[in-house]
């Protein structure tokens, strides 16, 4: 992959194009053209630096590429550019925060260079000053925000890409976290789309076999739904609808009195980030408990209610002692995948033709989400799983770090193929991929990866998935029961046989649970 100066050139075009069109666009109230420029040049620049390093450093480099000397160059130039891509994302703020954070929640599709340096945009992202803070609350309820609120802290509790949140007293006393949106943001977002559009156009030039259209229009399509807290507090109250009967899930109730698009006034909870270990141990919550939960509530949401909560890293799912019991706290809900009922079927066959090793039907499945020539590698992006382990049978075999670590070793020498899946997938598999490795992520930081329990209910909404599809075409009661009777065997059996896998790993599993009950529970 050499830049020839053919290539520098047009990517250098490309970029004076995209200058010119930005100088003179608006967008909507918006005169984008001098921030765009500074904005675009910025990035240009980046992708430049990244690309100038790895021309230099690595592809021409006369080392045997699978040598332990070239795997390393390979490593720093990826940590390189990890590097230059987050101090570009905290230069532009924004979107680009959005955009880093999306790279490193693919934990198992990218580089873990990437991934790692990337990660820090999910706790640490840079923040607005508190004079902003108070002017936005200003301007949209047209009252100083001490006419509103007895007090408001003046450091957030916590900074995300388009919004922080502090803590505030309402006259009334009830305590409230408030969250208020960058005071920029909305107007940058158009022009960071439209930024981001040259830019992939640059990078598609000196990186042709990578295709990042996919990103550009998932980006396009998600930041104003993001942007828009009256949308994000109403997609709180759905949630708290769909699991009402739930009392181990707490979503914040919102205060709609003091809301508005880019101010989401809602109930004070405190507690935990899901991955603190340490905050578990002193507050005597299971991980295992945790872990267990959090399956059961994605999976429940993926395969069954079709209304995903899309961004699940550590920041956003918070955990408490409540009544003895773990209770898992929901926040940050201005990103969901509402998925159709034909995808929520797909998927759902597809995943139960992964865990029976059925390649005939993998690959159907897999043609029906758009990609059938490429199944073998979205099975695997869908599993986090090798595919040898996939031949063998997922439910076999005990996940472990030597296949972690096997997985993301090949991450590398696939990343053409993989841009290509994620550029011709079924778009509602995109939200998905990312939420699977977030939760998988978290897993992984508990320690609780090695655990059968998540496997069996995800395998169990998938199986009341499927049935619920053929519930729905039944045309008499006398076929409803006969298929509600089927379903009902079917998840007897599937029990008896995680029941039996279970005694298998038991000795494993045995271990793990005397190391976290040696280590962090000593009481």
């Amino acid at each position: 992959m050499m830049w020839t100066s053919r290539k520098l050139v047009k990517a250098a075009a490309i970029g004076t194009i995209g200058l010119g069109t930005l100088a003179s666009l608006r967008v909507n109230e918006y005169d984008i053209g001098a921030i765009g420029i500074v904005r675009l040049s910025r990035a240009a620049l980046a992708v430049f630096e990244i690309g100038r390093y790895y021309k230099k450093e690595l592809y021409n480099s006369k080392l045997d590429k699978s040598s332990p000397e070239y795997l390393q160059l390979k490593s720093n130039a990826h940590k390189y550019g990890a590097q230059k891509l987050l101090e570009l994302c905290c230069a532009n703020k924004g979107v680009y925060i959005k955009v880093g954070q999306h790279v490193g929640a693919l934990d198992y599709l990218l580089p873990h260079e990437y991934v790692y340096t990337m990660r820090v945009l999910h706790s640490s992202a840079p923040q607005s000053s508190f004079k902003d803070v108070l002017t936005v609350i200003k301007e949209d309820f047209k009252k100083d925000p001490y006419e509103i609120f007895q007090t408001i802290d003046p450091e957030p509790l916590g900074t995300a890409s388009l919004a922080q949140v502090h803590r505030a007293v309402m006259k009334n006393g009830d305590v409230v976290a408030v969250k208020v949106q960058h005071r920029a943001v909305k107007s940058n977002s158009y022009i960071d789309i439209k930024t981001m559009s040259t830019l992939v156009s640059i990078t598609s030039l000196v990186f042709p076999d990578f295709k990042f259209d996919w990103l550009v229009e998932e980006t396009k399509k998600n930041i104003p739904q993001e942007l828009d807290f009256i949308r994000e507090g109403k997609n709180a109250e759905r949630v708290q609808r769909i699991f009402s009967g739930c009392r181990w899930l707490k979503v914040p109730r919102i205060h709609w009195d003091v809301s508005s698009a880019r101010v989401l006034t809602m109930e004070f909870v405190d507690g935990g980030q899901v991955n603190d270990l340490e905050y578990m141990r002193v507050h005597q919550l299971n991980p295992f408990e945790v872990s267990s939960k959090l399956g059961r509530l994605y999976s429940q949401m993926i395969f069954i209610e079709g209304f995903v909560h899309s961004d699940p890293h550590p920041g956003n799912i918070l955990v408490r002692n409540r009544d003895s019991q773990v209770e898992i706290v929901l926040l940050d809900h201005g990103l969901y995948a509402d998925l159709s009922d034909q995808f929520r079927w797909n998927y759902s066959k597809l995943w139960l033709a992964i865990l029976d090793s059925d390649l005939s039907a993998m690959k159907e499945y897999c043609t029906r989400l758009g990609v059938g020539d490429y199944y073998g590698l979205l099975s695997c992006m869908v599993s986090g799983r090798t595919w040898e382990t996939i031949v063998a049978g997922v439910r076999k075999t005990q996940y472990d770090i030597r296949e972690k670590e096997m997985f993301q070793q090949n991450v590398p020498n696939l990343l053409p193929q993989i841009s290509t899946v994620l550029d011709r997938v079924n778009r509602q598999m995109l939200l998905i991929l990312k939420t699977n490795d977030l939760v998988r992520s978290i897993e992984y930081s508990l320690r609780t990866q090695f655990r059968m329990s998540a496997m069996m209910e995800m395998s169990k909404c998938c199986v009341r998935s499927v049935y619920g599809e053929k519930l729905k075409e039944c045309s008499n009661a006398w076929d409803r029961c006969w298929v509600s009777l089927t379903e009902r065997l079917v998840l007897l059996k599937l029990s008896f046989y995680y029941m039996y896998l279970g005694l298998i790993h038991f000795n494993l599993n045995n271990s793990v649970d005397s190391l976290w009950t040696k280590d962090f529970y000593p009481f």
